[in-house]
């Protein structure tokens, strides 16, 4: 009986922290974000393209993977595809820099071309926005960002139909697999 209650309370707590941190916004597109260089970054913009949103950090044992991500922006830019790449200092601190510095690191260390937007929390109470709708929508809407470098794929419609772990790879069969499908697609 004890344990029974404890499940149903957990669950309704989980609900009700579901339910509140709903954003107001009804589509990818309608998310006010800023580049890493402090100006408004229009999501419109990216209508009928395929887009990556990954959270990223300079300091972590997965940074490598922007190697990987701008190689798949480089191979893939002119079919379609847009990576946006948000610096988040939630795991260890492992973002540490000024949008500055993350910049200077991007660009200097792994010639970083794709948008790159302004420092942000993807957990917990300051959550973006943006990633509260990216959870919300994904096939996992009651788990957090588990680490740096997850990854939402979001079709030519702005809907988001994958979330890789972090540990997937930009280079992973299974998301190359994914984003081939997206690019195949015709924007609508």
């Amino acid at each position: 009986m004890i344990i029974s209650t404890l499940v149903a309370v957990t669950l309704m707590g989980q609900a009700n922290r579901t339910e509140s941190m709903k954003p107001k916004e009804k589509s990818f597109y309608d998310f006010s974000v800023k580049d890493i260089d402090d100006k408004p970054f229009n999501l419109r913009s990216l209508k009928g393209k395929v887009v990556i949103v990954v959270n990223t950090a300079s300091l972590c044992g997965l940074t490598p993977q922007y190697a990987g991500l701008q190689k798949l922006y480089t191979d893939n830019k002119d079919k379609g595809l847009t990576i946006i790449g948000f610096p988040a200092n939630n795991f260890n601190s492992q973002e540490p820099g000024t949008n500055s510095e993350i910049k200077t690191f991007c660009s200097q260390q792994y010639n970083v071309t794709f948008p790159m937007m302004s420092k942000i929390s993807v957990k917990d109470k300051d959550m973006h926005p943006l990633y509260q709708w990216l959870i919300a929508q994904s096939d996992r809407p009651n788990e957090d960002i588990e680490w740096n470098f997850a990854k939402f794929l979001l079709d030519r419609t702005g809907k988001v139909r994958y979330r890789f772990a972090p540990k997937e790879r930009p280079e992973s069969p299974f998301l190359e697999k994914a984003l081939k499908e997206l690019l195949a697609e015709k924007a609508k």
